[in-house]
């Protein structure tokens, strides 16, 4: 099966929000933050479309 960065990006964020679903609530909240930055970042970086 061929998989596109898109279905490796959306595994890879399934299985990090996994990783972090088994913390304790206390870790799992500093994770998310951590997650927030990471997407921020990467959505920041995105090219934008000229019209």
């Amino acid at each position: 099966m061929d998989r596109t960065p898109d279905t490796d990006d959306r595994d890879d964020l399934v299985s990090t929000l996994e990783v972090i679903e088994a913390q304790p609530l206390e870790t799992r909240a500093h994770a998310y933050e951590g997650l927030h930055d990471v997407l921020a970042r990467r959505l920041e970086s995105a090219p934008v479309p000229r019209s």
